[in-house]
């Protein structure tokens, strides 16, 4: 059943100044004016005002908006006619104008939502790192951390660390299936760390797999990988098979 447009506007409104958030369907058309230029036709779609400005236009697939303006410097007005209800978001710096024109509204619905909480990832790259720190022997008996996040020119190693036999160790960790990226990557690395140290510098690929061509350029280049699974869970996650020990001060020089 169809809102009345002038009815629809109060709720827009009262949404506004009370900035709360706003979701509107219905049938509209979207122009954008600014950086570029855009204009998308007549069709269903969902309008979603967050309480910070943040301005969303969805259609009836995919995951993102198919335009948007960000809740920084956004002011967002509405204009009735006879026929029309627009809602119009309007930036100054950079100047953008986003305004969408309904001809129908199927539905305008406001909610005081609440939520002071931030989201909480488990089973980061990071994660995984401040885990396998605590016993990098279970990639190989011999294996000591020397340093976790070390800073190269393109990236961040994950951890650095030092074999038994006092060879230098990149290694990397992927949550998910290694690819040839993740092998390019690494290589990178060691390519790097050789030049500045001056002496081989071994790389290892720990993941729960590895595509076939990834492992093939791999053992191309010389390189390892170790297989290792990942359980994440909330509010923790796990390297299945890590036995964490107490390590004394004289094991990380």
């Amino acid at each position: 059943m169809l809102m009345d447009l002038s009815q629809a506007k109060r709720v827009v409104d009262d949404a506004l100044s009370a900035c709360h958030t706003l979701i509107v369907v219905g049938d509209c058309s979207v122009r954008y004016h600014g950086r570029a230029a855009s204009k998308l036709a007549s069709g269903e779609r969902i309008i979603i005002v967050k309480s910070d400005g943040s301005f969303l236009v969805h259609q009836n697939k995919g995951m993102a908006a198919i335009n948007y303006q960000p809740p920084k410097n956004n002011r967002i007005s509405t204009e009735l006619s006879t026929n029309t209800l627009i809602i119009k978001a309007m930036r100054r710096s950079p100047k953008e104008i986003l305004e969408v024109i309904f001809t129908s509204v199927l539905f305008a619905q406001a909610f005081p939502m609440r939520d002071d909480s931030s989201l909480k990832v488990f089973g980061t790259e990071k994660n995984l790192a401040d885990l396998l720190m605590q016993d990098l022997e279970l990639i190989e008996p011999g294996l000591r951390p020397l340093k976790q996040e070390s800073p190269l020119q393109k990236g961040m190693i994950d951890i650095f660390a030092r074999d038994r036999d006092g060879k230098n160790v990149i290694i990397e960790l992927k949550r998910r299936t290694a690819g040839l990226s993740s092998v390019t990557q690494l290589k990178r690395y060691v390519d790097e760390v050789d030049q500045r140290i001056g002496q081989e510098t071994r790389g290892i690929l720990c993941a729960p797999s590895i595509t076939p061509n990834a492992l093939k350029s791999l053992e191309k280049w010389g390189l390892e990988f170790v297989r290792l699974d990942f359980e994440v869970s909330n509010p923790s996650a796990k390297i299945k098979g890590l036995q964490p020990k107490q390590k004394g001060m004289g094991e990380f020089l």
